[in-house]
């Protein structure tokens, strides 16, 4: 089984000399190399020897000819859920968060600034998903006529957010029955989100025909309710400059470069990807673990933030070989304040 059980202490300590010493030179890692920089107290020979067991075990590998190794996905996962420590960002790395984040009122501008600044402060590609607005829980239903063909619906949302349509009416109505219908509304749909609205709203309304002061308003908008009711169409995934990752390694050549310009631009893999990442919290997924041959180079970590009952994902899309430890405490910290500001 290859993971830290598999290994012995020696093993571990080494494997994270070398993770961190590939992670801080980027060049594949060699004993000469490791025994430098890592202060283990151990001689280049006996760390090549416990490099080549580590190798064996799967955690290891040899790029071409190189006498360096590389960590492999697993090797990556057991750091990450063993050994790294999560370093919070420092002082300045919050104080530019916040003085970025603090002037945006609307959710898609802070979360384009969130992906931004993340991505700089990482040097990764930033990553933001808003929040469902299908998940988010109805608080009341207000109509207004706005003019003799035109009701103005606004739905007022637990978050605080509110969203507005207009439904067009062929008959006049009187202030009478528009209340009235309002009423029932709010009695009858308030306190679900949009998508239990969607799918129950024929039997929640199935009775207005006993309602007269309101069933004409009510008819209308049972005709119309799957366009009334659907959810918002913008694109819910928003990213950072890829410029920044320009500049590493992991992109120097044309071929490494096309696949990070592929994966933006046919943005349905990264969507899909960061869709499974709903969960709570933080979570990070490393090469190979997301099952799509597009991302095998590439690490997501993403942590959720609230809004009402909804759940967004704010994080970094960037190579296997990365900090952890400060992108991590950068994500969690990101997201949390980004759940703050959103309050």
């Amino acid at each position: 089984m290859n993971d830290l059980a598999s290994l012995t202490e020696r093993e571990r300590r080494v494997l994270e000399a070398v993770i961190e010493t590939y992670i801080a030179t980027a060049e594949p890692a060699g004993s000469q190399t490791v025994a430098r920089r890592s202060g283990l107290g151990m001689s280049p020979a006996s760390i090549r020897n416990v490099m080549s067991e580590l190798e064996a075990k799967g955690f290891l590998y040899h790029p071409h000819t190189s006498a360096g190794r590389i960590p492999t996905d697993q090797a990556y996962r057991v750091y990450v859920d063993s050994m790294v420590l999560r370093t919070p960002p420092d002082s300045q790395a919050r104080e530019q968060l916040e003085a970025e984040l603090a002037g945006a009122t609307a959710t898609e501008t802070l979360l384009e600034r969130a992906a931004q600044v993340l991505g700089i402060l990482t040097q990764e590609l930033g990553v933001a998903v808003s929040p469902d607005f299908e998940e988010i829980t109805l608080e009341r239903f207000d109509l207004v006529p706005a003019s003799s063909d035109r009701l103005l619906m606004v739905f007022n949302l637990v978050s605080g957010a509110i969203r507005t349509i207009y439904v067009r009416i062929s008959i006049a109505l009187s202030r009478e029955q528009v209340d009235e219908a309002q009423r029932i509304l709010n009695e009858r749909l308030g306190g679900l989100t949009l998508r239990e609205i969607r799918a129950s709203l024929g039997e929640r309304l199935r009775d207005v025909s006993t309602t007269p002061d309101a069933s004409p308003l009510l008819d209308i908008i049972l005709a119309e309710g799957e366009g009334l009711f659907a959810g918002e169409t913008r694109e819910p995934m928003l990213l950072g400059s890829t410029s920044v990752l320009i500049d590493q390694p992991e992109f120097a050549t044309s071929e490494q470069m096309r696949t990070l310009v592929t994966l933006t631009d046919r943005r349905d893999v990264l969507r899909e990807a960061l869709a499974q990442r709903r969960r709570e919290g933080l979570t990070v997924t490393i090469g190979g673990e997301h099952g799509e041959a597009g991302l095998a180079g590439f690490t997501l970590v993403t942590s959720t933030y609230h809004r009402g009952g909804a759940t967004g994902l704010i994080g970094v899309l960037g190579p296997t070989r990365m900090p952890y430890d400060k992108i991590i405490g950068l994500v969690e910290h990101t997201g949390r304040l980004v759940e703050g500001l959103l309050q």
